[in-house]
């Protein structure tokens, strides 16, 4: 059961809201159509039930709003628009990732792609998907979580009569299984043949709230198709007799051999027909429709071995996601929710909830295997490692050729008239690309939040940034190293005596500019913003800080280890003693004192922005 109560939107400007107080419920087991011309407010109120648009009232789904949904993703599977997704994802590599978002395994996007019908385009990206496998990718989206409640937005726009027919032949089935459905339109013929509740919209306010049958016949016309090869003559016929018996028939020629009659019935027509020997091929009652009715069809994907969404039997993959004794399938994941594959299940009564699930376990690794599939799900995180690495072996190459430069700056590759090295600006770059992709190309904005601020998923960004930023700085510098031996020869490269410290700062540095690049895109919402951040750390603060630092008097701490061990009480060996020291004089540099201030400021504005997010992992 959903219920919206009281949907107000926040209105702009002068203008009125777009949604106004808008209440209206949609049944389990029906198909709900909520109608409206473009500009009612339809995809406002979808909006507005998922707290994606700032608003008054309330949603319940099942009797609990959305942010009181512990696993949103079971609850409410979302279309809104395209499919979320950066263009350059494979259809397999977003399904996986959503996988892991919505804590289910990871098998589960090859059953849905099957249940679909998109199993032969797998490895298609995202951005080259017409119009047709967009929807389909869209509704694979919305039913990975195996949902109680389909929200759709205009589903079946832009698609073929045949992929209409496939797919409100998927949502008739996910509603006769118990499930709810709500899906716009602004066609009420659409709502008439594909709808059991009709939810008329004008203007943002609710206008009707019917059943289909009385909607068609009150909202449309009611009329007789008639198919014969003497249409001028009938037509004539009919004209003529209406008006003898001065009734309110009108006779419409839809071209060829089709007449649409309005004002009588089959009957009535049928009757003149014969008596004037007129041949019929087809007489019918429709409502305002003289499309004939389409036949199931198949997907139209090139693949011979992509099954039919009405024949494929998924039977055996659903029985493997759903076996709660699988190794890999959390507790109470069921099968996919979508055409055949909820065909395979039991048959339940339409209007009764389908049975219940266990909530999978809550596990910090979710959020982790999520950000690791969003990272490795596109080119571009190899391409920028692999520019780094080609751009730092250059310029280790060139700077080690006049033999002037510190050993430490040829092996990160960092030129003097360089603000960083190349290896701290792609992990700023990765780690900008973090957030600006979510904010670009929202995948987890459907049906969670607006803003993807959760702790887990900051702190799987925060960890998976790292290791990548650390796996950047060690690779630099062995590449750089083996350049270096590769051309001026064999030699052993001498080790610094103050080695630790020094990797300290290298580590500290390229990690710390990941991490300023994802908190300033995270912040600002662009993965522009975080590029600026990390950029500004060199460039804006460490020179006046320098400055500072170098006008203080000097002060040793020397004893401060000493004193640290005294005022705890704690006995510590003269190791632990250097590390501290060593520790102190990486966080001492003007770059590691800019580094340290921009990460606080940016992690603070980040939980202060994000304190509105209502959202759970």
């Amino acid at each position: 059961m959903l219920q919206a109560i009281g949907l107000t939107s926040t209105p702009r400007r002068d203008r009125p809201p777009a949604v106004d107080d808008l209440t209206f419920e949609a049944p389990p087991g029906t198909v709900t159509a909520l109608l409206g011309p473009a500009g009612a407010g339809k995809t406002t109120a979808l909006r507005l039930m998922l707290q994606l648009e700032p608003g008054r009232g309330i949603t319940y789904f099942r009797g609990r709003p959305l942010h009181r949904v512990a696993h949103p993703a079971r609850e409410v599977g979302v279309l809104l628009g395209d499919v979320p997704g950066h263009p350059s994802r494979t259809l397999r590599s977003q399904l996986r990732m959503l996988c892991a978002a919505a804590g289910v395994p990871g098998a589960r996007a090859d059953d849905m792609l099957r249940v679909v019908g998109l199993t032969g385009v797998h490895d298609q990206r995202i951005g080259t998907l017409p119009r047709g496998m967009d929807r389909r990718l869209g509704l694979a989206s919305a039913l990975l979580g195996d949902p109680h409640t389909l929200l759709l937005d205009e589903p079946a726009a832009g698609l073929s009569v045949r992929e209409s027919a496939w797919l409100y032949d998927i949502l008739r089935t996910h509603a006769d299984e118990g499930g709810t459905v709500l899906y716009t339109t602004a066609d009420p013929k659409d709502a008439a043949r594909n709808a059991d509740r009709v939810v008329t919209l004008d203007a943002g306010r609710l206008r009707a709230d019917q059943d289909a049958a009385e909607f068609a016949r009150t909202r449309l016309r009611p009329r007789v198709a008639v198919r014969t090869p003497h249409a001028a003559r009938l037509a004539a016929v009919l004209t003529q007799e209406s008006r003898a018996a001065r009734r309110p028939v009108e006779v419409v020629t839809e071209g060829g051999n089709r007449l649409s009659v309005y004002g009588s019935d089959c009957a009535s027509v049928g009757e003149s027909a014969f008596r004037n020997g007129v041949l019929i091929h087809q007489l019918a009652d429709e409502t305002g429709d003289t499309r004939p009715t389409p036949q199931p069809p198949a997907p139209p994907v090139p693949d011979p071995s992509a099954s039919n969404a009405f024949a494929s039997n998924a039977s055996a993959s659903i029985a493997t996601v759903s076996d709660p004794s699988a190794p890999d399938a959390p507790a109470g994941d069921s099968g996919p929710a979508g055409g055949e594959a909820r065909s395979a299940r039991p048959a339940q009564t339409p209007g009764r909830a389908p049975r219940s699930h266990r909530a999978p376990r809550r596990s910090p690794l979710r959020p982790l295997r999520y950000e690791v599939r969003r990272l490795l799900g596109v080119p571009s995180t190899p391409l920028v490692a692999a520019g780094v690495l080609m751009v730092s072996v250059t310029l280790a190459v060139l700077l080690a050729r006049s033999g002037r430069t510190p050993l430490p700056a040829v092996l990160a590759g960092w030129p003097a008239v360089s603000p960083l090295p190349p290896a701290a600006l792609g992990a700023g770059l990765l780690g900008a690309f973090s957030f600006g992709e979510e904010y670009r190309y929202p995948a987890l904005t459907t049906g969670r939040g607006a803003v993807p601020r959760r702790l887990g998923l900051l702190l799987a960004k925060l960890t998976v940034s790292a290791a990548v930023g650390a796996f950047l700085a060690v690779l630099v510098v062995v590449a750089d190293l083996e350049a270096l031996r590769f051309v001026y020869g064999g030699e052993l490269v001498p080790v610094p005596p103050n080695w630790p410290t020094l990797c300290a700062n290298w580590f500290g540095l390229v990690v710390g500019c990941a991490w300023a690049g994802l908190l300033g895109a995270g912040v600002f919402r662009a993965a522009a913003a975080g590029v600026a951040a990390v950029l500004a750390v060199p460039v804006v603060f460490a020179p006046p800080l320098q400055r500072v630092l170098a006008g203080v008097p000097g002060r040793t701490v020397a004893g401060l280890p000493a004193r640290l061990r005294e005022f705890a009480s704690i006995e510590w060996s003269s190791a632990a003693d250097r590390w501290v020291m060593g520790a102190l004089r990486v966080v001492g540099q003007p770059v590691g004192v800019a580094l340290g201030l921009t990460l606080t400021v940016l992690l603070c504005a980040y939980v202060l922005t994000g304190r509105h997010s209502r959202a759970r992992w």
